[in-house]
Parts: structure tokens; C-alpha cells; sequence
């Protein structure tokens, strides 16, 4: 068993001697092996020495890259994007106010004019922008008032947001597109989608009834009235809920 000694205990008999030697080999072999990592580690840095500078070397030039391609491409690439896509998006939103030639400036805003690039040119030609994931959604939501809801689905399924109202809009839309071409199962499942998306008092009661009412034309009545109770109870100030009941009284009614 180990006894504590004093500072500047000196030990007297041949066990002491021995146990303080035995400690003393102890710590000398313990400095050795650390000696010799460390010489083998040093030999291994010298002999491959120019490796570990040339890799460092090359993660340098990769974050000096990066932050040269950000500063000097990328951000004048958005601010370009940016720029451009104000002009079609005066014909997008004219077309939305108008009531006369909707899908010809529709077309303007997605095709452009006057040497001005429309929303397909901006997605061609700033790929990766913000600005073109905009355009993305506007040529999707232009296709679909001009009743094309093929082309309407492929925009609106690359466009990628996880703003809580444009991310449910673009869901919502595309189960619009789905259910004018008759499918609607595929409509509910977007409708669906978009109700749960980061909930809120203006797309999910929008939702929620819109899935309510293609419940209903399925003729499941049960999910129509879960979709149409949410409402009442959950949305009760939202335009919505105004005529619930009637849905609901629609929904329950037989089942």
C-alpha cells in the first residue's frame, strides 16, 4: 500500500529504496516512449512536409476561392437578377389587376419585350439566384392563369422557398394545377402540403379548406370534416370560417 512522504523525505530501508527506484524506472520509461512519438512524429512531418503544405496550401486556395467567386460573381450575379426581374414583374402584376388581356401580358412576363428579359430568360440566365427562384414561382403562377398547368407543375415544382406564405402558395398552386387537370388526389395531398406548412392565420385556414372541399368531392366525408373543424375551432377570425358551418353541416350530413 502506498504511503504518503513528506517533501525531502528520505527513504531509509531497502523497501523504500527499492519502491522509489521502481518509480523512478517508471517515469524514465514514460518520458522515453514520449520521446520517441514525438521524434517519429517529427520525422513523419519532415519527410512529408511538402504534402501537408501543398494540401493546406490547396484548402487555402478553396476558401480564397470561394470567398473571390462570392464577392466578385455571385453577389454583382444577384444584384444583376434582381435588377432584371423587376421589369416582367410589372407585366405579372398588371396581368393579375387586369381584366382585358390577361394572358397576353402574361406572356410579356414571362417571355419579356423591348429587349428586357422576361421570367424565362432570368431563370436561363442567373441560375442559382434568388432572383431566379422568383422567376420560378412567377412563370409557374403565370401558367396556371393562363391554364396551362403542365408547364404551370414544372415551374412551381422546382421553385424552393421555406418562406411560411410563398412556400404554401407554390403548394397550393400546384394542387390547383392538379385538381383542373381532374386529379385530385394528387390536389389534396398539395392542399395537405400546404395547411401544414409553418401554420399561419392566412395560408392554413386557406388550405384547410381547400383540402375540405376536395375531401368532400371524394367523397370522404370524415377527412373533409377534420379539415373543416380546424377552422372553426383553430381559425375562427379568418375569412374561411365565415360559412364553416354550412361545409360542415355538408361534411357530416349521411356519414
Amino acid at each position: 500500500m502506498a504511503t504518503y512522504k513528506k517533501r525531502g523525505y528520505k527513504p531509509k530501508t531497502k523497501e523504500e529504496i527499492q519502491d522509489v527506484q521502481e518509480q523512478e524506472s517508471t517515469t524514465a520509461e514514460v518520458f522515453s516512449t514520449l520521446d520517441e512519438s514525438a521524434s517519429r512524429t517529427e520525422r513523419w512531418v519532415s519527410k512529408n512536409q511538402n504534402y501537408i503544405l501543398g494540401l493546406i496550401g490547396v484548402i487555402a486556395v478553396g476558401v480564397l476561392g470561394y470567398l473571390a467567386y462570392n464577392q466578385f460573381v455571385q453577389v454583382p450575379k444577384e444584384s444583376d437578377a434582381a435588377n432584371e426581374l423587376y421589369y416582367p414583374q410589372q407585366y405579372f402584376d398588371q396581368a393579375l389587376a387586369s381584366t382585358v388581356a390577361k394572358d397576353s401580358l402574361f406572356t410579356l412576363s414571362l417571355e419579356g419585350a423591348d429587349g428586357k428579359y422576361g421570367f424565362l430568360d432570368i431563370i436561363e440566365a442567373y441560375p442559382g439566384t434568388k432572383a431566379a427562384n422568383l422567376a420560378t414561382y412567377s412563370a409557374g403562377m403565370a401558367y396556371l392563369n393562363m391554364n396551362k398547368y403542365q408547364e404551370a407543375i414544372a415551374y412551381l415544382e422546382d421553385f424552393s422557398s421555406d418562406d411560411a406564405i410563398l412556400a404554401a402558395l407554390a403548394k397550393g398552386a400546384l394542387g390547383d394545377a392538379f385538381m383542373q387537370l381532374g386529379q385530385p388526389s394528387d390536389a389534396l395531398g398539395y392542399y395537405e402540403s400546404a395547411a401544414r406548412h409553418k401554420p399561419n392565420d392566412y395560408t392554413t385556414p386557406k388550405f384547410l379548406h381547400k383540402a375540405g372541399v376536395t375531401a368532400l368531392e371524394m367523397g370522404d366525408k370524415a377527412k373533409a370534416a377534420s379539415y373543416f373543424e380546424r377552422i372553426k375551432e383553430e381559425y375562427p377570425d379568418s375569412d374561411r370560417a365565415q360559412n364553416i358551418d354550412a361545409f360542415l353541416g355538408m361534411a357530416k350530413s349521411g356519414s
